[in-house]
Parts: structure tokens; C-alpha cells; sequence
């Protein structure tokens, strides 16, 4: 969806040219397993509430699998969602059409997020996406995806390595931006910093002394010291007492639910960029 540092421009509405660029494609079945299941049990319930949901996989990428594999975990928690994959490489969309089925259609589009009737999305998932543009870029695209969204609606948007065992993403509203999750397969993990690298593009350049996303990271290395002797109960339970220690100081936004889960998730507020 997004490959070069800079932007084309807007699109012209006499032409209809798909507002950005082509990806990589990179995908793996159950890459996104982390984010679905969040996005499920968080948003679930806004998803039940409408009338007609539809979700967007947006920039889905050379296979099908991350919007065949959404559709499914999101009927778990709505079952009137409908899925559509958006995908800015008309080849893509083509080789993915062979998969649609009841609730799962396939469209070439970009930012945009054009769907049928010009109607509105209560999920835009977008991952992996934004990793190649410039920062500066993207609170531009994060306003255009936004304003996409219905009343309720959420945006989606991170970074995960090619197997899914870490992935940090970003959660926006209408609104703006709302929190920021860090989850892992906490078997893999030598230490929280280790998620830097999966950092989403508004913040993984900020990982420097001075910003916010940084004290955060040295607070979490340094809590997950601390509880080393809770490692002989297992990953899990040091990963809640890291969260425990972390809650005291940062605004976290969840609670041991989904700290078992390998997630940990804070307000936008505490790690928005300095300037």
C-alpha cells in the first residue's frame, strides 16, 4: 500500500486513482493473529451494536489470508460483519476473488477506502502498511482513514514482524488516536524493548532519550528485571507483574485479561511524541 517516501498526490475525482502505493505484499497465514483477537475483544461489542459492520482489511497484500482469517474472528464476536480487502495492486485483487464468499468481497482502492454506496467502515484494520512512508506522513493518512470511519468505528494501524510473534499498533477513533498495545508471545521474548523494532511509524523513530516512547521502554525493561523471580511460575505470570509495576506509573488502558494474553496496552497520551 505504501512503499516510497513520498506520497503521490491526491487523486483527482475525474480520475479515481487509488490514494497511495504499492506495498511489498508480504503476508503469512495467522500474521495478524494478535491484532484480530484484540480487535475482537475490544471492539467487539461497538461491532454487534450496528446494524450492517462493515471491516477493512486494508493493503491485505499479495495473499488473501489476513482478510479470510479477520472474517472469521470477527463473526466469532459479530456475526453480521461483512470483510472488505483493499488492495492498491489491481493483480492482488484479482488473484484474491477467487476466495470471496458471503461476507468477504475484495476491492482495489487505497486511503480512500472506497467502499460500495460510499458507506462507512466500523473497522479499518491497516497493518504493516505505513512502515515505508516518512513520519511526517502519517497523521496525514491517519486523518484520511479516520474520516472514513462510522460513528463508533476504529482504526487499526501497527507494525508486526513476518510471523506475528510481535506486533505494537496503534488504536484512533473519529476522533484521533486512543492507545498503543505492545503484544508478544511471551515465550520469545528476552526482554520488552525487543518490541522497539515493531514499533508503528508514528513512533519508531522516537525511540530516542527525551521521548516519551523511550522512558517507557527503559520502565518496562526495568519492571521485567524486577520480576525475574516471578519467571518460575511461567512467562505469563512475570509478564502481569511487569504490567502491575508498569500501572503505577503509566496510564495503562487494560488489565489482566489481556495481560494474559501477552498484551499491555497504554493511552495514547503518555507515549505521544515530544514536538
Amino acid at each position: 500500500m505504501a512503499s516510497r517516501s513520498t506520497p503521490p498526490p491526491p487523486p483527482s475525482r475525474a480520475s479515481g486513482r487509488p490514494v497511495g502505493s504499492v506495498t511489498r505484499g508480504t503476508t503469512n497465514p495467522n500474521r495478524l493473529r494478535r491484532m484480530d483477537r484484540w480487535i475482537a475483544a475490544t471492539h467487539g461489542a461497538a461491532l454487534r451494536r450496528a446494524g450492517d459492520p462493515v471491516a477493512v482489511d486494508l493493503g491485505y497484500g499479495a495473499a488473501p489470508w489476513t482478510a479470510v482469517e479477520l472474517l472469521a474472528r470477527l463473526r466469532g464476536a459479530a456475526p453480521r460483519v461483512r470483510v472488505v480487502g483493499i488492495e492498491i495492486e489491481p493483480a492482488r485483487v484479482a488473484g484474491a476473488k477467487p476466495y470471496e464468499r458471503e461476507g468477504l468481497s475484495f476491492r482495489h482502492g487505497g486511503f480512500e477506502v472506497p467502499l460500495e454506496g460510499g458507506e462507512r467502515a466500523m473497522l479499518i484494520r491497516a497493518a504493516n502498511v505505513l512502515r515505508q512512508y516518512d513520519e511526517e506522513q502519517v497523521a496525514e493518512v491517519w486523518a484520511r482513514l479516520c474520516a472514513r470511519l462510522a460513528p463508533g468505528g476504529l482504526l487499526v494501524e501497527g507494525t508486526c514482524d513476518e510471523i506475528g510473534r510481535r506486533h505494537v499498533w496503534v488504536a484512533l477513533g473519529p476522533e484521533g488516536p486512543r492507545t498503543v498495545t505492545f503484544a508478544t508471545r511471551l515465550g520469545s521474548l528476552e526482554r520488552p524493548s525487543d518490541l522497539a523494532e515493531r514499533l508503528p511509524k508514528a513512533l519508531i523513530h522516537r525511540n530516542v532519550p527525551g521521548e516519551p516512547v523511550h522512558a517507557f521502554l527503559r520502565d518496562f525493561d526495568r519492571a521485567w528485571a524486577a520480576a525475574a523471580p516471578y519467571a518460575s511460575y511461567g512467562a505469563r505470570q512475570r509478564w502481569i507483574r511487569t504490567a502491575r509495576a508498569l500501572s503505577a506509573d503509566w496510564p495503562l488502558a487494560d488489565g489482566p485479561v489481556r495481560w494474559r494474553q501477552g498484551e499491555l496496552t497504554l493511552r495514547w497520551e503518555a507515549l505521544r511524541p515530544v514536538g
